[in-house]
């Protein structure tokens, strides 16, 4: 006797976290592509606030780009969310705690949602909404950089310029990845 498969749809919540230059957007990019070749209605937002490449795309630091719907505030997420299988987020540190129940609510409504963001600001600080969306996730990828003083890997944002601000876009310019060690010298 056969089982048959369900054809239930089942959302899910992933989160890829990291550092600034450890492919987080890269990663995402990756698996929203690897969606749309499944021919899955896939849809990915960004925060209105981050304009460092384009306004109309997520962009990666190595020029990879996608197709995206800008917005300023998470509960915008759902105005998007109509039929789509795959719904993805970039630089989810910069919306608000309405976050986790957008995410929320799009999964348990059949969608995966595929998150990008720094888990960590410049000083080494938990970036809120993603510590409660990391423990909401269904899949943590924590990914790293390698450190520009030592080698080693990195998991820190380390700022090379004197601005307060705990939001400050910017590039190498701005910020170097560091290890552990080199971020706290």
């Amino acid at each position: 006797m056969f089982l048959e498969k369900s054809k239930e749809k089942r959302g899910s919540i992933e989160v890829i976290c990291g550092s600034m230059f450890s492919g987080k957007t890269e990663e995402l990019i990756r698996r929203l592509r690897r969606s749309e070749i499944a021919k899955q209605k896939v849809v990915i937002c960004k925060p209105s606030i981050e304009n460092r490449y384009d306004s109309e795309k997520v962009v990666s630091h190595n020029q990879i780009s996608i197709d995206c719907k800008t917005i300023s505030k998470a509960s915008e997420i759902l105005t998007f969310s109509e039929g789509v299988e795959v719904l993805g987020i970039d630089e989810a540190q910069f919306f608000d705690t309405e976050l986790v129940d957008v995410c929320n609510e799009l999964a348990n409504n059949g969608v995966r949602v595929i998150i990008a963001a720094l888990d960590m600001d410049y000083e080494g600080q938990p970036f809120e909404p993603i510590p409660q969306l990391l423990s909401v996730a269904d899949e943590v990828t924590k990914v790293r950089a390698i450190c520009i003083q030592c080698g080693n890997l990195a998991n820190y944002s380390y700022r090379i310029v004197e601005k307060n601000e705990r939001i400050l876009l910017g590039e190498k310019n701005e910020y170097e990845a560091r290890c552990r060690n080199c971020f706290k010298k």
